[in-house]
């Protein structure tokens, strides 16, 4: 499995410096907990980072994408055709259930609780030949709760989509000093993109 992960620049230490391509610890944290859940399944995982550009390639088997829309212009087009679920911004970035009119903000952004909202989807690669699994959060925080999501409901999710396309949303709790996701849960329905 490929795990991408999106990078961003850091300012220089030092005016004279150039930035530098980081990814945030959050998705760090993210791989390694991906990469334990799929060697429990025999699977193999290794990480590439997205530069700056956003430019990814989405038309390959066994990929697992960690990258928030405003980071890849790509992968902001594909999530375009999700008419149920979708990333917004007004004052801030939330995320908005079409279907049923509802909007999920952050609560980071909102009261400053430790909570944030992600976005789970196996999304359809642009060559039209298969999918990706598609990660994301309001925050990079959502995408740990994404993570913590699956590693307690891997079988679950399985058993109602299989390999079919779908997405929902997901909300999550975390401790604001570890930045340990501590409980997640689906806050709408499993969204099927075919019928």
């Amino acid at each position: 499995m490929t795990i991408s992960l999106g990078g961003k620049y850091e300012a220089g230490k030092g005016p004279d410096q150039k930035p530098s391509e980081v990814v945030t610890r959050e998705d760090l944290n993210n791989f390694e907990h991906l990469r334990g859940m799929l060697a429990g399944m025999k699977l193999d995982a290794g990480y590439e980072v997205i530069p700056p550009s956003g430019i990814v390639n989405l038309n390959r088997e066994n990929h697992i994408v960690v990258c928030g829309p405003r980071l890849s212009p790509i992968v902001a087009q594909v999530l375009e055709g999700d008419d149920n679920l979708r990333f917004e911004k007004d004052t801030a970035w939330h995320l908005v259930d079409r279907k049923a009119g509802v909007e999920y903000r952050s609560p980071m952004d909102e009261d400053g609780a430790a909570g944030d909202f992600g976005y789970l989807g196996r999304l359809p690669r642009l060559d039209g030949r298969g999918t990706f699994l598609y990660i994301a959060g309001v925050h990079a925080i959502g995408a740990n709760g994404v993570v913590h999501y699956l590693q307690h409901n891997l079988a679950e999710l399985y058993r109602e989509v299989r390999t079919r396309r779908f997405s929902t949303l997901i909300s999550c709790r975390y401790n604001p000093k570890t930045l340990e996701v501590l409980e997640s849960h689906r806050v709408t329905p499993l969204y099927r993109h075919e019928s």
